[in-house]
């Protein structure tokens, strides 16, 4: 089997951005899994009953920024047969995950590489862009007085790491609201750089030091989480 750069680099999605889109992934970290187990970076485990799977590729892709909030991590998983074909995909939409093929021979490019529009500023998956069309807020989520309400989000591979704070939640909407813009609805196609592949071990140690850079350029600082006794409500945001 190909290295899991190279492996990254054969599969990886072709990624389709609204036209004004003003965020790119920063970094994209690779896991190849070749056993039942769960995911590294996302709540979710593979079972591995198809006999004709050989391994599955999981693409945890990183921004720094959504149009809502700082961080943003969003994930596609490409089955990968014992012949080399694509089997399947799966893309994450919202927390949740939907399936990332479409029905027809338009659905992967080049061969191995599936097709995806990410929704415009919030950077969900879909192989089908009418699915943006029914998100009520598709619109609104990228206005000034929306961009960046949700501050630092605590992400789920995160939560022992960092916290956040009002100070920074404010600092976040101040400083989104320059970066408001309109959906065109009109997509261009995006191939990921090859230098942005790591390995996700890398990734889950780059983002704090990527948070903490960001806010330390406004005099902030990354918070460490607070030890919260048993079955007490913890009131800080997670994706």
């Amino acid at each position: 089997m190909k290295t899991l750069l190279q492996l990254a680099q054969a599969y990886s999605p072709y990624l389709y951005f609204d036209k004004n889109e003003p965020f790119f992934p920063a970094r994209v970290g690779v896991s190849v899994l070749t056993a039942p187990g769960p995911s590294p970076s996302f709540p979710r485990s593979f079972s591995f009953e198809q006999e004709e799977l050989q391994a599955i590729v999981e693409y945890a892709i990183y921004w720094d920024w959504d149009i809502g909030h700082l961080y943003d991590l969003e994930h596609v998983w490409v089955y990968i047969g014992q012949d080399g074909d694509v089997l399947d995909c799966e893309a994450s939409f919202h927390g949740k995950y939907l399936k990332g093929l479409r029905k027809d021979e338009n659905s992967i490019a080049d061969g191995t590489h599936p097709k995806l529009f990410s929704q415009p500023g919030k950077h969900a998956f879909s192989p089908y862009l009418e699915v943006f069309e029914v998100i009520p807020d598709l619109f609104a989520a990228c206005s000034e007085e929306q961009a960046g309400k949700d501050g630092l989000t605590v992400g789920y591979p995160f939560r022992s790491e960092y916290a956040t704070n009002a100070q920074i939640h404010e600092w976040c909407k101040g400083y989104m609201q320059r970066f408001a813009f309109v959906p065109s609805m009109e997509f261009m196609e995006y191939q990921i750089p090859k230098e942005l592949f790591v390995p996700w071990e890398e990734l889950k140690r780059e983002i704090p030091q990527r948070l903490t850079a960001v806010l330390e350029s406004q005099g902030l600082s990354l918070p460490r989480p607070v030890e919260h006794k048993e079955n007490e409500m913890v009131s800080t945001r997670l994706q």
